[in-house]
């Protein structure tokens, strides 16, 4: 199955930019979830205003993702006065929309994970205190680390903490690309505000 983490950004943009991140993640999961894509919020970083966002991170999934991140992949561009500054002349307003395909991040090596084995903590009584049956797992590469002890046999526990790290580490995987590609839309952004995969006229 086709699966994507999308990330939208309003970059170093002013509060409008961050309303646009907004409004274009509402239209990004309709359009997605009409072709019958699983689209989900995975992460957001809300802005200084309310109702807007610095950025928002997507995982989109389903036959037909690749076609369909091609008409959005890039700089979004939103005409509209600003609903904020009355009197301000710009009514050009730019995002950026970024893909990152889970496939190639994930690119995961069972000798990267450390496991450890604790007693677990909780309910239990006599059983729990004498056994180490909670176990602890980190992912060496990138220091994160989870634990598990909610299952009675360490080995349901050792197979649950690396579920759960491997959704972490990805997750990470995804954050550290999503910021190294804003940060190459930031320093190209004054190219790619004539190049827009998208234009949006809304009138306040």
């Amino acid at each position: 199955m086709e699966a994507y983490m999308i990330q939208i950004s309003a970059g170093r943009g002013p509060e409008e930019c961050c309303r646009v991140v907004a409004r274009v993640l509402e239209i990004f999961l309709k359009e997605a979830r009409s072709q019958n894509l699983a689209a989900e919020v995975v992460a957001s970083v809300p802005g200084n205003l309310n109702g807007t966002l610095l950025s928002a991170l997507v995982q989109v999934k389903g036959a037909g993702t690749t076609a369909f991140l091609q008409t959005w992949t890039g700089t979004i561009q939103w005409i509209a006065p600003s609903p904020y500054r009355k009197y301000h002349k710009r009514k050009n307003w730019f995002v950026g929309l970024q893909a990152f395909e889970v496939a190639r991040l994930a690119r995961w090596q069972n000798q990267d994970v450390q496991y450890e084995t604790l007693r677990a903590s909780g309910p239990g009584g006599q059983h729990v205190n004498k056994t180490e049956s909670a176990v602890r797992a980190r992912h060496l590469p990138s220091g994160i680390t989870v634990v598990a002890s909610e299952r009675r046999s360490q080995f349901q526990n050792k197979a649950e903490a690396l579920e759960r790290l491997k959704a972490k580490v990805n997750l990470w995987q995804v954050e550290q690309a999503a910021t190294k590609a804003q940060n190459q839309w930031e320093q190209h952004l004054s190219l790619e505000r004539g190049n827009a995969v998208r234009t949006f006229n809304e009138r306040l």
